[in-house]
């Protein structure tokens, strides 16, 4: 498996994710993101015994993107403090179904996960282990009622941009869990990990990573327009 890397050092390995690939090992038994990287610093380092990496976040497996693991337990744990003081700026780029009348907004929902079913549902805020979560949106594009957007995420809640998006009326393309009446089967999904900015564990630097999504359909759309490919500060 070709994993791009796009920053390394002692303490950190920046990536980006290929689609359709699981980051963890799960039920399904394929090749994972995770084991594939502790294999590959195992065999450049040549190092024995077991390789440690972070999982600081996650993207759900349909998803491609940057991604940061951490190198070390320090890192890892400065990083995902970092994530839950909300400090770790997330970006992704989705193309939905519709166009929203409004040019931005920030999406408030409180979600339920079935994990029973791996489903996440949009719910009253005193549903049982009901979780807050809110996102702001930016429409960058719109072309065939469908739009390109910016999306910043607050919370890191389970399939929180297609469950949020789908609740306002707005699926993502390609998402057959949350989009089955307006997607057909094999489409892609298409949500993609665009920017990530944080705070180096170590050295304090800020560091800032970009992903562009890969010249396909429905992206294509949109991929000669640079001014599209925008983030927000």
């Amino acid at each position: 498996m070709n994993i791009p890397i796009l920053y390394e050092d002692n303490h950190l390995l920046v990536v980006e994710k290929p689609v359709n690939i699981p980051v963890q090992e799960d039920r399904s038994g394929d090749v994972d993101v995770l084991s594939t990287l502790k294999k590959d610093i195992k065999r450049r380092y040549q190092k024995p015994g077991n390789v440690y990496l972070g999982l600081v976040h996650r993207l759900d497996r349909p998803v491609g993107g940057v991604m940061v693991f951490a190198k070390t337990s320090k890192a890892a744990s400065r990083l995902s403090d970092q994530l839950r003081r909300g400090t770790i700026d997330r970006q992704y780029l989705a193309v939905v179904h519709g166009v929203p009348k409004k040019k931005q907004a920030t999406l408030r929902h409180f979600l339920f996960k079935d994990r029973q079913k791996n489903q996440v549902f949009s719910v009253d805020r005193n549903y049982p282990e009901a979780k807050a979560a809110s996102l702001d949106y930016h429409l960058l594009g719109k072309e065939s009622n469908k739009s390109i957007l910016n999306v910043r995420l607050h919370t890191g809640r389970s399939h929180q941009i297609r469950v949020q998006m789908a609740t306002e009326g707005f699926p993502l393309f390609g998402d057959q869990k949350y989009g089955s009446r307006v997607n057909k089967p094999g489409e892609q999904i298409a949500l993609w990990a665009h920017t990530l900015e944080f705070a180096h564990p170590t050295t304090k630097e800020t560091l800032r990573f970009v992903s562009k999504p890969p010249n396909l359909y429905p992206w294509e759309l949109w991929n000669d327009r640079d001014q599209v490919y925008q983030t927000y500060g």
